[in-house]
């Protein structure tokens, strides 16, 4: 299916993943809108694109940027791990009534076809590191680790209740990396420290890693045929941490760590650095959300995306030599 020119807006197109959804979507044809804050946002890789002024927080800039849009991919989300004073409101206000608010002036709009970016990180997971899909999404936001998967859920929720003619699919990446995630996501963040010799051993934990290029192509298959009020994983290969740091070093020809760092010991110095930025009122160094997160492997399957979608994940070997590139001491500048 061609994109035929219709408009699609695309918000978090500043972000990383939302930038290659951009991408994907003007190589399939369409016309990609990008709701910014600032043109200072607007990334090199996508000037020329239209850009509509508009704000999450602030509903009344969202109907101008929808008028004759025929789809809406909605990427943008407050994407923290480790939380500072007042930042809790903050991320609620984006990820949980940003998306609430988009959905109804979208669907006020007459917009046809509406992709919501969620995350495997709404799914149930657990100690044992069982496979997970779709199916596996958490029973309530008391069941996941931290504000930021509990927003994503409650988000996640809205959107496939979402009442109306308008048609919403639902995809969730799970870690994406790749070249762009400069800012960086807090996926890049470790890539980038353990590159700066920062992170000298690794968690006892796993997870799943994806090329950030297929994730954007996945979203615009999920635009065009993904199966309305259904949630498509995408995803790639589920690796230890061990192994990406390995893999990591290999591409930098840097040394292996030879350490992993037990459970118990991450949430030992979680609690402490928790104590020690409550007194400082700051954000801390080691957020106890992220030890949480790691305790519990997430491991994922991406079967439905593939089968339903025709879906392929990419090159995650490249994927992570571009993140290496870009990431590394000498992409720092």
């Amino acid at each position: 299916m061609s994109g035929e020119g219709k408009a699609v807006l695309v918000t978090g197109a500043s972000g990383f993943v939302g930038r290659w959804v951009a991408s994907a979507l003007a190589l399939a044809g369409y016309q990609p809108r990008l709701l910014l804050r600032s043109m200072a946002r607007l990334p090199p890789q996508l000037g020329g694109m239209e850009v509509a002024p508009g704000d999450l927080t602030c509903p009344t800039t969202l109907p101008p940027a929808l008028e004759g849009c025929w789809g809406v991919v909605h990427c943008a989300a407050d994407y923290r791990l480790a939380l500072g004073p007042g930042d809790l409101r903050r991320m609620l206000e984006v990820n949980v009534g940003g998306t609430a608010s988009l959905l109804q002036a979208a669907a006020r709009a007459g917009v046809a076809r509406f992709v919501h970016c969620s995350t495997v990180g709404t799914l149930h997971f657990s100690r044992a590191g069982e496979l997970r899909s779709e199916l596996d999404l958490a029973r309530d936001a008391s069941d996941l680790p931290g504000a930021y998967k509990r927003s994503k859920w409650a988000a996640q929720k809205l959107v496939e209740g979402f009442p109306g003619p308008m048609q919403v699919v639902v995809v969730q990446p799970s870690t994406p990396v790749g070249v762009g995630d400069r800012r960086p996501t807090p996926t890049g963040a470790i890539i980038r420290d353990f590159l700066g010799g920062r992170i000298p051993a690794a968690t006892d934990t796993g997870l799943n890693l994806v090329d950030v290029r297929a994730v954007g192509t996945g979203h615009v298959l999920a635009l065009e045929g993904g199966r309305p009020g259904r949630s498509y994983i995408l995803g790639d290969q589920n690796w230890t941490m061990s192994r990406l740091l390995c893999e990591l070093a290999r591409l930098a020809g840097r040394p292996a760590p030879r350490y992993r760092i037990p459970i118990w010991m991450g949430f030992a110095a979680a609690v402490v650095s928790e104590g020690s930025a409550a007194v400082r009122h700051r954000a801390p160094g080691i957020p106890l959300t992220a030890v949480r997160m790691a305790a519990r492997p997430m491991y994922v399957t991406a079967e439905r995306a593939r089968s339903e979608l025709g879906w392929t994940p990419g090159d995650l070997q490249e994927a992570l030599r571009q993140a290496v590139a870009e990431l590394g001491p000498r992409g720092d500048g």
